[in-house]
């Protein structure tokens, strides 16, 4: 029992103490926002017949099935085509900025609004991916992924530093975007779009909230304590996010392996052949035929798949089989997106996948790309507590590890 409560205590401090998988939940925040807006900019010229007026699945047929099963989608507010083409706009603008990184903690509300919007306006369009997208746009919410690798990581420096040297940054974008956005959903309360299942709309207003209470905090407490609270609770609620995130990619794999075992065609080692050869899924017939040509390869890719695919939930303890499996699942997938046609399934995939990527090579990664663009990545990014953030960003990004004093006003500083 003496052995047990200093490791709980441990334990307890460390999830609470700081946001983990900082680089993890940045490359799912940078992987699902970019096979979203992928998607949105492929299908733009069919928008209309995949989720607009001139679909199969007409407007009326959306709203019967939306008051069956309490969807959320602000495509139903109205049959107008001009609200059509704005919420598809405003869907491939979230995406592209919650890629950047800017605002990330409002964008991933808007990036899972714009999701929800189009998937459940039409639920036959799809390839699998999209369930992927529609459950981890709603994750992502609950997640800090603008620690690293975004625009707001770049304020939170420049903001770090500006406070190092007795400056009192100010930010009106993000209040000002904070109170536009609170009146756009207290019109849609008050005129009964947000009927329902509550559990978005709840989301919805709790986001909203949270984001003044990290104002206040930030500017109006006369101690640290408030501030430290609500790092606490974010910290804990992002790890949280985080666990159901890598729950969820082991459950996809677990039950897809399980219900291979099951199948005569996985027992026998010819299942990858038949897709291969499906009209629908062979853009490139030759690949086929020569993926196809050896029935020994194509046993083999088969067992494999099923193989790993069971296997994987279980090595996660064992650091050398798992990047050894994840390698083999990412370009299995890479495979599937062009020899089956299917990039923006295989896209998601990948994206899930990617939080299991060690951070060292993620790290390893950054730096190439700071060295392609020509600029040289700062060493020790760690991940100290962030800094008082504005109204709009309390999931926004952490400073630079530098000496901050308190900010004028009685803001508290970022904790050390």
């Amino acid at each position: 029992m003496n052995r047990l409560s200093p490791a709980l205590s441990r334990g307890i401090a460390h999830v609470t103490g700081s946001a983990l998988g900082p680089y993890q939940t940045a490359v799912i925040r940078i992987g699902f926002s970019l096979t979203w807006l992928l998607f949105l900019l492929r299908e733009f010229p069919h928008r209309h017949e995949l989720y607009g007026p001139d679909g199969p699945w007409d407007f009326g047929l959306a709203e019967q099935l939306v008051a069956t099963n309490d969807a959320f989608t602000v495509l139903l507010w109205s049959d107008s085509r001009i609200w059509f083409e704005a919420v598809y706009a405003l869907a491939v603008l979230w995406s592209l900025l919650l890629l950047l990184g800017w605002r990330t903690r409002t964008l991933s509300v808007l990036f899972m609004v714009g999701v929800l919007a189009l998937q459940n306006r039409s639920v036959f369009m799809g390839d699998g991916g999209d369930n992927v997208l529609h459950l981890m746009s709603i994750y992502l919410v609950f997640t800090r992924c603008g620690l690293v690798w975004s625009l707001d990581a770049r304020r939170a420096r420049r903001a770090a530093g500006a406070r190092a040297r007795g400056e009192r940054p100010r930010d009106r974008v993000g209040p000002a975007l904070w109170c536009v956005l609170g009146l756009l959903l207290l019109l849609a309360t008050l005129a009964g779009r947000m009927d329902g299942d509550p559990f978005i709309p709840a989301l919805l207003w709790t986001v909203w909230l949270a984001q003044a209470l990290w104002w206040l905090a930030g500017r109006r407490a006369r101690t640290a304590q408030p501030r430290i609270l609500l790092d606490v609770v974010a910290n804990t609620v992002h790890n949280g996010a985080l666990l159901v995130i890598m729950a969820e990619a082991c459950l996809i794999y677990a039950t897809a392996g399980w219900y291979k075992v099951q199948g005569s065609r996985w027992q026998d080692g010819t299942a990858v052949h038949y897709p291969l050869h499906l009209e629908y899924f062979s853009p490139w017939p030759f690949l086929a035929e020569l993926l196809t040509a050896s029935g020994t390869l194509v046993m083999l890719v088969t067992y494999a798949t099923v193989a790993v695919q069971v296997a994987f939930p279980f090595t996660l303890f064992n650091r050398r089989v798992k990047n050894a499996l994840l390698s083999f699942m990412i370009l299995e997938h890479a495979v599937i997106a062009v020899v089956l046609g299917l990039p923006f399934f295989s896209l998601a995939m990948i994206a899930a996948d990617a939080v299991f990527l060690p951070t060292s090579f993620l790290r390893r990664l950054g730096d190439l790309a700071a060295r392609a663009r020509g600029k040289p990545r700062p060493r020790g990014d760690g991940a100290p507590v962030p800094a008082p953030r504005s109204a709009d960003s309390p999931a926004g990004a952490i400073p630079a590890p530098v000496e901050a004093a308190p900010a004028a006003g009685g803001a508290p500083g970022p904790r050390t």
